[in-house]
Order: C-alpha cells, then structure tokens, then sequence
C-alpha cells in the first residue's frame, strides 16, 4: 500500500512539473509579426482588472487584459518594491487578443528609466 502511494504521489508531482515546463518559450520573437511597445503591470493592483489574485497584464492603447504565457512572477517578485504589483513597465512583446485576453508569444520586459 506504501509502494502504492508513492507511485500515486510520484506520478502527480511529475505530471505538475512537466505541465508547468510546457509554458510557451516567449523569449524568441517571430521575425514575421509586428513586435508593440505595451505597458505591464498587475492587472488587478495597477489597471483595477476584477480577478481573483495577482495576474499579469498589458495595457494596449489605453485597453488592459490579462496575459496568457507567462506568470507574473516570471520576471522576479511581483510584491518587490519594482515588482508588478507596485509598478507598471515598458515591454515589447508579440501575440494577439483573444476571448478579452492577449495570448503572448514572446515578451521582452524593457530597462526602466531612471
């Protein structure tokens, strides 16, 4: 019964890790689709988008939606002090509106200024 739950529990932490490694690489751009300049930020801390926790965003001429491909804290601490949730930054990046939602195919966060 022991061999059993092992196996089980095994099996859920493998599957768990191997979803999460099959997030789309967003470091690569498309040499063949436009690349924008958008602002990113916290969807709900910084463009007041209603969720349920801590999603990244981008604003798009005025327009915020949440982002599918990448998780806020992909780039660091999203409650640091420069962090997504206390800041909005510059990034460029490649996807498309879908359903309300930008389905990213690659991101490039921008330096800040100083």
């Amino acid at each position: 019964m022991k061999q059993l739950l092992s196996l089980l529990l095994f099996t859920i932490i493998f599957q768990t890790v191997n979803a999460q490694s099959k997030q789309p690489d967003i470091s690569k751009p498309d040499p063949n689709k436009k690349i924008q300049t958008v602002e990113l930020s916290c969807g709900e801390c910084k463009f007041h988008l209603k969720g349920e926790s801590c999603d990244l965003a981008v604003r798009i001429n005025g327009k915020a939606y949440f982002l599918d491909g990448v998780n806020i804290d992909s780039f660091g601490d999203a409650h640091a002090n420069d962090g997504f949730c206390k800041a909005i930054r510059k990034a460029e990046v490649q996807g498309e509106v879908v359903n309300n939602r930008f389905k990213a195919t690659y991101i490039k966060l921008l330096p800040q200024k100083k």
